[in-house]
């Protein structure tokens, strides 16, 4: 019987330590609650074996915005830190560093380290704030529409347009921009005719001439730019209709083969219609001025001596000497800054265009062209104009 009560002291008193060392274990930090019952609210229980999987709650004031994951939480009194938390060890066997919210306070953050059996304490500068590319991009055009300098004298004539998806105003200035770089890439040599032993300038006029009257070059180059321009291309049924089945289809696709072949597929190049159409905008898309213009730019196709200049600068030229023969406006701020080119800046190219007109017509097809009712009859209305003009520098000269 003495040895049953010995055994059942022993069996008790086993099942008494472990519980006291749980209690001890706690005691053994500071920033541990002890089990007391003013504190059971921030007490809880440890796993065994060290389970990660559990979560505690952390004071309010102890920690801000910092949450612990897959890491056995600490229940911490509210107590001031120690002064030399810098010089606290590296101790414990698992580390996890805490991400906070990009809206935390100025005040320093801890980030406290548990493992088992101890813990560590250590500064974390809070993460900087990460804005997506397209916030940034949306950032800037709001802050170029918001803060416009005080001499700007010129409207912004994109931002009517903001609704309109069809417009695309929030990316005009970057696309005019982009193409603006493409002229220098782009740009042909005007010299280039001294390399050919076969041709001449002569021959190159004819050439394009007979481009307009849609020859095989042309109704291929024309079968290839509606594929690229348009969003529904026509049929190559149509463009053999247009030269009354004067080319097969074979013929034409053969063509297209070797103009892109030859050019390298490098559909890129920025024809003066396209500044053309943003010079426009700011002149109200007058369809008089605008048809004129058409007119006046193709002049730089025939005529090799516009080669040195930019295909911006022929299509701010044109609509100048249009508006010019219209009688509309000056040459005003908006036109200056949508043109990219000043009126003195001009004044070569529109030179180089009336000395073209101010000649006996050479190119039948062009004039022809434009002498249609669909094209307003702007080259009948040139050559009017041009013979007054003359007439008018005539008298002044005497």
């Amino acid at each position: 019987m003495f040895v049953n009560q010995q055994n059942q002291a022993q069996i008790k008193k086993k099942l008494i330590q472990p519980r006291k060392l749980a209690v001890l274990r706690g005691q053994r930090d500071e920033n541990v609650a002890a089990p007391t019952k003013r504190t059971t609210s921030f007490v809880r229980k440890r796993a065994a074996l060290d389970d990660v999987s559990n979560i505690s709650k952390i004071p309010v004031g102890t920690l801000k915005h910092a949450q612990t994951n897959d890491l056995e939480a600490v229940s911490l009194k509210k107590a001031p830190l120690k002064e030399n938390i810098d010089k606290i060890e590296k101790v414990g066997k698992i580390e996890q560093n805490f991400s906070f919210s990009q809206h935390a306070s100025d005040e320093k953050l801890f980030v406290f380290k548990s493992g088992a059996p101890n813990f560590r304490i250590r500064h974390v500068e809070p993460k900087p704030v990460v804005t997506k590319p397209y916030q940034i991009h949306d950032a800037e055009i709001d802050k170029k529409r918001a803060k416009k300098p005080r001499t700007q004298d010129w409207q912004d004539l994109d931002a009517d347009d903001v609704h309109d998806p069809l417009m695309v105003s929030e990316y005009a200035v970057d696309i005019f921009q982009y193409l603006k770089e493409l002229e220098a890439e782009t740009a042909p040599r005007p010299d280039y005719m001294d390399q050919q032993n076969d041709l001449s300038w002569k021959m190159r006029e004819i050439l394009v001439d007979w481009l307009i009257e849609l020859q095989l070059v042309g109704i291929t180059g024309l079968f290839v730019a509606a594929k690229y321009e348009e969003v529904i291309a026509p049929s190559i049924k149509n463009f053999i209709y247009m030269v009354n089945n004067g080319y097969t289809d074979d013929e034409i696709l053969k063509a297209e083969r070797y103009i892109l072949q030859t050019i390298d597929f490098k559909m890129n190049y920025p024809n003066p219609m396209n500044f053309l159409r943003r010079a426009s905008k700011a002149d109200n898309f007058d369809i008089q001025s605008r048809t004129v213009a058409k007119y006046l730019m193709e002049i730089s196709l025939v005529d090799h001596n516009f080669l040195p200049y930019p295909p911006s600068m022929i299509a701010a030229a044109a609509l100048c000497l249009s508006r010019k023969m219209l009688h509309r406006s000056e040459w005003n701020a908006n036109l200056i800054h949508y043109s990219t080119f000043t009126e003195k800046e001009l004044e070569p190219c529109i030179r180089l265009m009336l000395n073209y007109l101010s000649k006996p017509t050479k190119h039948e097809q062009l004039f022809k062209k434009y002498s249609t009712k669909k094209f307003m009859k702007a080259s009948v209305f040139v050559q009017d104009w041009v013979e007054k003009y003359l007439q008018r520098v005539k008298w002044n000269s005497r």
